[in-house]
């Protein structure tokens, strides 16, 4: 039976079971179309790699964009965080297409880029538009931001755990917004049952063995993360150097991508191949069964980073699956452990060192690769995380407890 005090708690459930459900199921179908769109342009691109030349043009298209139509949403990810941490507006719907626009165009013509930062942006501006519609207060504007995020970014990997508990865990390093939880969990529940509805499938990816828990295995997998931790760290600095350095050379915005596509058509023609452009899918795939070359991981590094630093649009982290894939299936050749395993370990070790976020990355490690393999997973991504330090992806998330008790004193501070 149901006593007084449960009574307005399930009010509370039906309002968050209606909106989640109209809100998940679009943020659900935004997310199947991109990910058939990127598909298809990949696909496209793959088959006709003359267009690489026009990158330029691309770049200059996509600055010119946003600069006359998107300037107050260029932030991108970290403006929706940003809305979190102090509600001002209601997030643009403009937003969603152009961020889809944006993320299309740079994977068409041959940008390093993912398409996380894509599904986020269009859930966040999608959700927040409820509340508009139904005059919501301040703090529940909050959660349809947060509701946008896990919803979009369950959607776009297929990974509805790890997708709720993303949302609740980036917006502060070291705290979960747990007033959050019932939304986000249905949000991307939906969006999720959404996406696989209109029959969007998300790559499959096995860690056949997995051996059994010893105190070697134990001390390789520490070693394993704290290499993840410094790749993720080298990502992070890599996108504000770059984006810094851009901003400093070139002060008209619509430039800059054009420029920074001339030299990444370049680098492209150079290398000769074009694993390390788009989203990489092929080649993560590859690392859990073929050992990739030692620098594969460095290469994806400089050409995202630089991709995204200079204007381009899509996300950052498919671009950090396959660095930390092809990082951990190099290793396979001086550490004692499982290509697969050494691959699924990085895939999400160094997604948790850049975004902060090692509670989801472990959850999102075990819905992907199975249970077997949690315990492995989850160490390492606790490792990736500290040994990050205190940089990240996202530099409007805000240090709520320091990783250590060595970093007290940065309590509060933003993530550089």
């Amino acid at each position: 039976m149901l006593n007084v005090e449960q009574i307005p708690l399930l009010f509370y459930l039906l309002k968050w079971l209606f909106i989640t459900l109209i809100a998940g199921a679009l943020i659900g179908s935004a997310s199947a179309l991109l990910l058939v769109s990127l598909d298809f342009v990949t696909n496209y691109r793959e088959s006709h790699l003359w267009i690489i030349a026009l990158l330029p043009v691309a770049g200059l298209v996509i600055g010119l964009i946003y600069h006359y139509l998107g300037s107050s949403i260029v932030k991108g990810n970290n403006y929706l965080i940003e809305e979190i941490h102090s509600p001002k507006d209601i997030i643009p719907l403009k937003m969603a297409p152009l961020i889809y626009i944006g993320t299309v165009i740079t994977h068409l013509f041959g940008g390093s880029a993912g398409r996380e930062g894509t599904a986020v942006q269009m859930g966040g501006a999608i959700a927040d538009q409820f509340s508009r519609i139904f005059k919501l207060k301040q703090r529940d504007h909050r959660i349809m931001i947060m509701v946008g995020i896990s919803a979009g970014f369950a959607s776009v990997f297929g990974t509805p755990l790890a997708g709720a508990v993303f949302a609740l865990e980036v917006i502060i390093v070291g705290r979960m917004r747990y007033e959050a939880i019932l939304p986000s969990f249905l949000a991307a529940i939906f969006a999720h049952l959404t996406c696989h509805t209109w029959g969007v499938a998300h790559t499959h990816y096995s860690i056949p063995d997995v051996p059994s828990l010893s105190v070697l295995n134990i001390l390789l997998v520490i070693g394993v993360g704290i290499l993840c931790g410094l790749a993720a760290m080298l990502f992070s600095r890599m996108v504000h150097f770059w984006s810094e350095q851009a901003k400093d050379k070139v002060k008209y915005a619509p430039l800059r991508p054009f420029l920074g596509g001339i030299v990444i058509a370049v680098t492209i023609w150079l290398l000769g191949t074009t694993k390390y452009i788009g989203l990489g899918v092929p080649t993560i795939v590859e690392s859990f069964s073929v050992q990739q070359e030692w620098y594969s991981f460095l290469l994806k590094i400089l050409l995202t980073t630089f991709t995204i630093g200079v204007g381009f649009k899509g996300g950052e982290v498919t671009p950090l699956f396959f660095i930390g894939a092809t990082l951990g299936s190099a290793l396979f050749c001086i550490i004692p452990l499982p290509m697969a395993l050494l691959a699924g370990i990085g895939f999400v070790a160094v997604f948790s060192g850049a975004t902060n976020t090692p509670i989801a990355c472990t959850l999102m490690g075990i819905e992907l690769f199975g249970a077997e393999s949690g315990i492995y997973i989850g160490l390492a991504c606790v490792v990736a995380y500290m040994f990050s330090g205190h940089t990240g992806i996202y530099a409007s998330q805000i240090v709520g407890s320091p990783k250590h008790l060595i970093y007290g004193k940065i309590k509060g501070r933003h993530i550089k």
